[in-house]
């Protein structure tokens, strides 16, 4: 017995040593498994394998393919890299290059080392440059690319065992940049910053996201905010062409700001602010899918002043897209929403049939019922100067359509126009100068009609670039409105817009303090009348106000007594028109044999 426990204790006192030099000894090891992948690779020569590999890639893509080094890596994974890779330009789409990375990390799948098939895990590229071509004839680049991956046998990327095909590896990119050419020219909206996920879920199905965004190269576009897209491409078989792929994509455009979003538009800043938001999906097949959107504005102004209200609304959209995205019907724009408890404001319907060709789109505008409180609302936003005179419970409304016919009836792409009608009613004039009840307006009717015949020469604008501007195709004409300012005999406005401007014509009797009253208090319409008609009363540049009266025994400023209102002049012959082009000035004439009082010379009590 004591010999037992002599053994056990010399046991337990040599167990720790032991355990430790089994330890070292494998802590050892891996060292030096470290230390040989870390130093052999650079000793192996990979080079002799560079072409190799060049082809099978080139015979995967169905494109040649370029790098200047492969080489050989083990940590963290065994894999290669190619640097300076480059895919080539099918020639029908130019010579630049369809993608150019510095590097590119091709990482194999351990399991597959023990196997004669070589798999790959994980294709990553850094800071690739990309080129999406469109060609007159509507084909994409990349169409040819697409339908290459269809072909090839491919099991899911996440598959757990090899199977009969390869597994698809997981492909990324990061500090992407997407250019869009048309054709041989390189437009100036692209994608950077971009982030790209591409792997298969399930046989022949593709999915994919992206995140990137939109810049302008020629400008600085300010805030354009993040596009986001994900979806499937694809389906459980192959498809012989590209517009018979499934499609199945999801997306959202957020943080954009209308400054931003109108440089990238457009090339320059409108002059809007505020926040923009899309929200769109696309079903179906890549030759036919419906469409759907849903667009937010926020908090939306001008950027030279900032309105009482600022304009918010949302708007839905749906259309189906044919032709591989070139042809859109059934367009359908609703605001709000269709689906929305609220009343309808605005409705639009277009058809675009090829977008190479915009001028064949028609477009039909609905204003089923807008109340005329939120059409000044939205006009707020617009210019500082809304209307003060109108009063009422009034609405807008009307249909306008653009595209489908021409003056004489005749269907006209290469001049469309718009033609239809608009018609304000239930509004009043409320004016001092009118009393104090307000003065029934009646409708207010503007309608699209053929060029009208040339004014007499004492009432045709004196415009200069007016005068030069070529006859418009068709307009609008503003119906006869007459306007109680004189007690007798009406004041009657009627006027012409076209694409050039537009000219209202003003006859009949009117007293001018009413005149200039109601100028005042609808500047759109008076804008430039006072000038003509009352100079005298415009307040000089620098002008002290009056001074305040001062009592000789309290001592103190006095509020001043109101002014005696003036008598008004009796009502005279009027026959006035205002023109104005587009982006100018609205210029206001009257006829030569007029002579008309100046406003300014009143008789007072």
């Amino acid at each position: 017995m004591p010999t037992d426990i002599h053994d056990e204790e010399q046991e337990i006192e040599a167990g720790p040593p032991g355990r430790l030099r089994r330890r070292l000894g494998f802590a050892l090891i891996v060292v030096l498994v470290i230390l040989l992948l870390a130093f052999i690779p650079p000793l192996i020569n990979v080079s002799r394998f560079q072409r190799r590999v060049g082809g099978n890639i080139s015979a995967a893509l169905g494109r040649p393919v370029h790098f200047t080094h492969l080489s050989l890596n083990l940590l963290p994974l065994p894999g290669f890299t190619l640097e300076n890779f480059v895919i080539d330009e099918d020639p029908a789409f130019g010579s630049e290059p369809t993608l150019r990375a510095d590097e590119v990390r091709i990482t194999l799948r351990l399991s597959s080392l023990w196997r004669r098939r070589v798999e790959f895990s994980s294709i990553s590229f850094t800071d690739p440059s990309v080129n999406l071509v469109h060609n007159p004839d509507g084909r994409w680049n990349i169409q040819g690319l697409l339908l290459q991956a269809s072909r090839i046998q491919a099991a899911p990327t996440a598959q757990r065992y090899s199977g009969p095909a390869p597994r698809f590896p997981y492909i990324e990119a990061t500090g992407a940049r997407l250019n869009l050419k048309l054709g041989e020219e390189k437009t100036p909206v692209s994608l950077t910053d971009a982030d790209f996920a591409l792997w298969l879920p399930e046989e022949h199905q593709w999915h994919l996201r992206l995140e990137a965004q939109p810049v302008r190269t020629d400008m600085a576009p300010g805030e354009t905010g993040t596009l986001r897209l994900e979806g499937t491409l694809g389906g459980a078989d192959t498809h012989n062409s590209l517009a018979d792929v499934p499609i199945d994509l999801h997306g959202t455009w957020q943080d954009a700001q209308l400054g931003g979003l109108t440089s990238l538009l457009l090339g320059r800043d409108a002059g809007l602010r505020g926040d923009f938001a899309l929200t769109f999906g696309v079903l179906g097949t890549i030759g036919r899918n419906d469409l759907t959107a849903a667009l937010q504005l926020h908090d939306a102004r001008r950027a030279d002043f900032i309105p009482a209200r600022l304009l918010s609304l949302v708007a839905g959209c749906h259309a189906i897209a044919e032709n591989s995205f070139h042809t859109f019907s059934d367009l359908e724009c609703h605001l709000p929403p269709a689906d929305s408890s609220d009343p309808a404001l605005l409705a639009i319907t277009a058809a675009l049939p090829d977008v190479r060709q915009p001028q064949a789109a028609s477009v039909h505008l609905t204003l089923p019922s807008l109340p005329a409180q939120t059409f000044f609302d939205w006009l707020s936003v617009a210019t500082p100067h809304t209307p003060t005179g109108l009063a009422g419970d009034g609405t807008l409304s009307g249909a306008l359509a653009w595209g489908e016919a021409n003056a004489q009836g005749a269907a006209d792409s290469q001049h469309p126009t718009w033609s239809g009608e608009l018609k304000l009613s239930g509004e009043s004039l409320s004016l001092p100068a009118l009393g104090a009840d307000p003065i029934p307006l009646g409708d207010v009717l503007l309608r699209s009609t053929s060029p009208p015949a040339a004014p007499p020469a004492h009432s045709r604008p004196r415009h200069a670039a007016l005068d030069a501007a070529p006859v418009a195709p068709d307009g609008f004409d503003l119906l006869p409105v007459s306007l109680p300012l004189s007690g007798k005999q009406p004041l009657v406005l009627t006027g012409h817009v076209d694409d050039t401007g537009y000219t209202l014509h003003l006859s009949g009797t009117a007293i001018m303090e009413r005149l200039l009253a109601l100028g005042d208090a609808i500047p759109q319409f008076g804008d430039g009348l006072r000038q003509l008609l009352d100079p005298a009363s415009l307040a000089s540049p620098g002008e002290a106000p009056p001074a305040a009266h001062v009592g000789p025994s309290a001592g103190r400023a006095r509020r001043p007594p109101p002014p005696a209102a003036p008598v008004e002049s009796a009502p005279v012959a009027i026959d006035l028109t205002a023109t104005r082009v587009w982006g100018g000035p609205q210029v206001w004439s009257q006829a030569p044999s007029q002579a008309l009082p100046p406003a300014h010379r009143h008789a007072r009590r």
